[in-house]
Order: structure tokens, then C-alpha cells, then sequence
């Protein structure tokens, strides 16, 4: 690496919620500026209806997060705008958003400013449940290849094809108004990048093999044919669509003179291949063989890596992909989640907080400011409150048992059909006892999908965790190594997805000569280690036990509900 001048990168992380954007020194891997930017829009859930799944997001929101952020870093640091040569974007996926030829997100063009079926549709949108299953009815029965085999061998309503596939027989402005899709990650580096020929951008591999059942060994998409048996829509979309796709060490342009004049920066900056915020997360957490980073927010995602030797001609049943060249080019990337993991605590907090919200703060008795004095200070210890009494009530006390499925289940084998359930309760259980209750389901629905890579022969020697909830809940980190029995790391970065972003940055723009050596140097240290405690690991094989009866019976419920509901 040139030691001539200092050189930065920037990673620019895009959450559910808010991104986020961090500018590293590219020699010693220290963050000189970091900017949030939460979605206004978003915040004030327009656009969305969570009582059908459906959950849009304007990309005013996530260009306004852009300029909002970059400029940040770049004022504060105050480094030499020549001195920043590289720019990488991570996001939330599957989340695709139409756009018009001339790459312009719809929701941008007038006619379509407050349609919601124009806008970006976010990973943990549902409504097209339907379209998903007519996927995988179609992948296993129409005589061809099986498109959804390297995709867990099911294919998910959170992902592209099915929700434009719903949109399209929803909305048929939009469907027509569309020259194309792209996956969020894809938007966001072509808005940035002087490369405006969409026909050869460069699209990421991570979101094509993960989500859009792009594979080499059938040169690219799905073909016509069987796109053409779902809808004929999709069949003529794909000529729009891509063939070849690229890994985030990849340079998709250099950033344009529009955007160069906004940020503060200049054309020399290179704009890496997007990618989404799990893989990039797991780089900024040094992942490697036989490691499982957890990326842990409001829903998860399971990221391992593994050589060409080891995974062989294995197809791992169940997961959200195997895919050569995402995470660490040159390796088969894996993928598997939790539909809800923060999300299920979230939802409890927002349960308990109507009387709050409907009657306290509704009250003429409090003033405008020990209102809002009351929502902080609440807002404060809600969770943490909770947790602390949870953790005290002992193992030998009633918990009730409950599912993860909040939000549906992502892996193993995802069906989004499903909803949580909860048994076990009594006069005597308590909302610390409820909490607990969540608590050891979202890790009991972790032990699931380690079990399922193990059982397909993908070993797991460590488990390391990021995001807020592996940092700020050792409650919940502790439940988790002993539901595990494994020992697991929490990476000490705040923002580890935009580190990893901006380690593909500093590959892109040359300063490394690849990712694992980048990641060596720029990735995060670790700050804590939780280890499993004999006596409660054998103690949770027994609430495991009830869990796995309870997710048995659920689904049976919900399979035979709707066989009756369908006859």
C-alpha cells in the first residue's frame, strides 16, 4: 500500500430505519467521521400498512440519507476531498424499486410521487406471498431446471421477483411506467456513479444469487420460458433486466460531476458495486471460514463463507443462498436469517406502550413538555427495564413458550405464511416473564438455522456478532451462547456493515489487493466474548424441546388452515 499520501474511504450503510455513513483512514483502518441520517418519511410510516405486510419506502428518503450523510463526513474530517478515492454502498434487500429508462426511480415521476407500488419495496414487505408460491410451484413442477436450487431450494416473498411480480398484477400504471427493477444497492451506486448506461451497469452479484436466482451455470436470470409461465410481464422484463453480474471489489464508475459538486468531493472518487448490508457486515467483522456472523437488528442475517473444495456440489437446503463471489470474492458466500429478531422485542415494547400512548400522553393533566420529558425517559428504560427482571426470574420458574415468526420465517425454509404463537401462560406470568419468553425465542430460532448448516455439512467453529443488539444486550447475547452452546465474539465497531462497505471501497480503488487482505487491516477488533454456561444449556435443550413442539404444531395449524381456506 502507497504510504505517499493518506487515502479514505467511504462505506455508506442503508438500514430499515436510517443510514449511515463512515470515512476510514485506509492505513490504519480508523474512523475519522460517522453521520446518521434517519428516514423522515419512514418515521412517519407513510406509505406503509404492517396489518397486510406492506412496508414501502420513498428513495427521497434514501437520497436525502445520501447527501446528508457524505457531506457530513467530508465537512467534519475535514480531509482533502482529492484524498477520498473510494465510495461503497450497502442495503437492506431484497428491496426493489422500479425505475423509468433513464434510471430514475418512478416515485420521482410526476403521477407516481405518492403511489406506494412505485416506491422501493422493503425486504420485510409480505404482500406478495401468493407470487412466492407460485415460484416455487412452478420451480418444482414444470419439467426444467429448478431455478430456485442454489436459493435454499424455496423461494421467499422478500425477494425480487415476487414482489414485482405482485406489483405488476396490482398496479398496472406502474407495471407500464417501468423500464426496469433494481435491487436498492443497485440504485443508489448508479444515482452516484457517471456510468448511466443501464443495459451494462454493473449489477451486484450479491443481490442477483441471493434473490434473484441470477446463476452462471444458466447464464444469468431465469430464462424466458419459465418467467414467461408466471407472467408474461416477467418474461419481457428480463430483457431489460442484466446478464453478468459483479462483486463489490469491482468498480462500477467513477463518481459523476452532479454528485461531486453535492458531496464536496471529486470525479476521481471510484464508486464501488453495491452490495447488501449483511455481507458487508460480515467483512467489517473478519469473517472467514467456518465463521457464522450474526448480523443483528431488527431482523438477522446468518453469513458464512466457505471454499470451493469444501462446499463442493452441496446445495444447502433452506438458507437464502449460496452464491460464488458474494461476501469475499473468490468463495461461495451462504445466507440465512431470521425475519425477526429485534423486530419481535419491538413489537412487544410497542404492545405494552399503548396505554402510554393512547391515554398518558392524550392526557390535558401533563404539559406538552413532561410529555415529551415522560416518552425519553420511558424510551430510555423500556427494554432495558424489562430485560434486567427478566433475567432474574430463574430457570425454574413458569416462562411461557413462544415463536419467532412476527414477522413470518425467513430460514430455515422460509414461509412467511406463518405468524408467532405463544403457550404457557397464567395469572402468574408477567411482562418480564412474556419478555423472557421472546427473548429465548429469537434465539431458539438462531439454534434452528445453525443446526440446519451443521446438518448439511457446514461446520461452525465461531459464531461473531454485530449490529446494536449484540452490543448493547448482554442479556440476550448470554441467552444466545447457551441456547448455541457456542462461545460468541461482538465485534467492537458501531457501524460494521459500512466498515465492510468501505473495506470494498479501498479494494475497488486499489489500496488493497483484495478483500481478506483488506479486511485484516480495516476490519473491527472485537470487544466481548460470551461463553455458554454447563448447567443453562442443558437447562434450555428442554424449553428448545417445547419450541420445536410448538413451531410443529403452528405449522400443521396453518398448512391445514389453508388447505380448507383454498377448498
Amino acid at each position: 500500500m502507497s504510504t505517499q499520501m493518506k487515502k479514505y474511504v467511504i462505506g455508506l450503510d442503508y438500514g430499515s430505519d436510517s443510514v449511515r455513513a463512515v470515512l476510514i483512514d485506509t492505513e490504519t483502518g480508523a474512523e475519522l467521521a460517522s453521520e446518521v441520517h434517519w428516514y423522515q418519511r419512514w418515521k412517519e410510516k407513510l406509505y406503509c400498512n404492517p396489518g397486510i405486510n406492506q412496508f414501502r419506502q420513498h428513495p427521497l428518503d434514501h437520497i436525502e440519507g445520501l447527501e446528508n450523510t457524505i457531506k457530513s463526513v467530508v465537512s467534519s474530517s475535514e480531509v482533502d476531498p482529492e484524498s477520498v478515492v473510494g465510495i461503497c454502498i450497502d442495503t437492506t434487500g431484497s428491496s426493489p424499486v422500479p425505475v423509468t429508462k433513464d434510471g430514475t426511480p418512478l416515485a420521482l415521476v410526476d403521477g407516481f410521487k405518492e403511489n406506494p407500488n412505485a416506491m422501493m419495496i422493503l425486504w420485510k414487505d409480505h404482500t406478495s406471498i401468493k407470487e412466492a408460491n407460485e415460484i416455487n410451484e412452478l420451480a418444482a413442477n414444470w419439467g426444467g431446471e429448478d431455478f430456485t436450487k442454489y436459493e435454499g431450494g424455496i423461494y421467499s416473498s422478500e425477494w425480487f421477483w415476487a414482489k414485482i411480480l405482485h406489483i405488476a398484477r396490482e398496479d398496472e400504471a406502474v407495471k407500464n411506467a417501468a423500464y426496469t427493477w433494481m435491487e436498492h444497492c443497485d440504485i443508489m451506486t448508479y444515482i452516484l456513479a457517471d456510468h448511466k448506461d443501464l443495459d451494462t451497469f454493473k449489477r451486484s452479484r450479491c443481490a442477483a444469487g441471493h434473490k434473484s436466482m441470477w446463476h452462471e451455470s444458466w447464464d444469468g436470470l431465469p430464462s424466458e420460458d419459465f418467467l414467461g409461465k408466471l407472467d408474461p410481464y416477467l418474461a419481457s422484463l428480463r430483457e431489460n433486466l442484466y446478464t453478468e453480474t459483479f462483486t463489490s471489489d469491482q468498480v462500477a464508475g467513477n463518481l459523476n460531476e452532479e454528485w461531486a459538486a453535492k458531496l464536496g468531493l471529486t470525479t476521481n472518487t471510484v464508486i464501488a458495486v453495491g452490495t447488501f448490508d449483511a455481507h458487508s457486515g460480515a467483512i467489517g467483522a473478519k469473517v472467514d471460514e467456518h465463521a457464522l456472523v450474526r448480523v443483528m437488528g431488527t431482523s438477522t442475517c446468518d453469513i458464512m463463507v466457505s471454499s470451493y473444495d469444501e462446499l463442493g456440489d452441496t446445495c444447502v437446503k433452506g438458507i437464502c443462498g449460496q452464491v460464488d463471489g458474494s461476501v469475499i470474492p473468490g468463495m461461495v458466500g451462504l445466507e440465512a436469517g431470521q425475519s425477526g429478531f429485534g423486530d419481535v422485542l419491538a413489537w412487544f415494547k410497542d404492545v405494552l406502550s399503548w396505554p402510554i400512548d393512547n391515554l398518558v400522553l392524550t392526557s390535558s393533566i401533563l404539559s406538552e413538555k413532561q410529555k415529551e420529558e415522560l416518552v425519553a425517559e420511558v424510551n430510555d428504560n423500556f427494554i432495558r427495564t424489562l430485560a434486567a427482571q427478566a433475567e432474574g426470574i430463574p430457570m425454574s420458574e413458569a416462562v411461557p413458550t413462544a415463536l419467532d415468526w412476527v414477522n413470518g420465517r425467513r430460514t430455515p425454509d422460509a414461509n412467511q405464511e406463518l405468524k408467532s404463537a405463544m403457550k404457557g401462560i397464567s395469572l402468574g406470568t408477567k411482562a418480564p416473564h412474556i419478555f423472557k419468553a421472546l427473548v429465548n425465542a429469537i434465539c431458539f430460532g438462531s439454534k434452528m438455522i445453525v443446526d440446519r448448516f451443521e446438518s448439511e455439512g457446514v461446520k461452525i467453529n465461531t459464531v461473531i456478532g454485530i449490529g446494536g443488539v449484540a452490543r448493547k444486550s448482554p442479556f440476550i447475547m448470554q441467552t444466545l451462547a447457551n441456547v448455541l452452546d457456542m462461545p460468541i465474539k461482538v465485534a467492537s465497531s458501531d457501524q460494521a456493515p459500512a466498515l465492510g462497505a468501505a473495506i470494498y471501497a479501498a479494494v475497488a480503488a486499489g489500496i488493497y489487493p483484495n478483500v481478506i487482505e483488506a479486511s485484516k487491516v480495516l476490519g473491527s477488533d472485537f470487544e466481548a466474548e460470551y461463553f455458554p454456561k454447563a448447567k443453562q444449556v442443558e437447562e434450555y435443550k428442554a424449553y428448545l424441546n417445547e419450541y420445536k413442539q410448538l413451531a410443529e404444531f403452528i405449522e400443521a395449524a396453518t398448512k391445514a388452515n389453508k388447505y380448507e381456506f383454498q377448498v
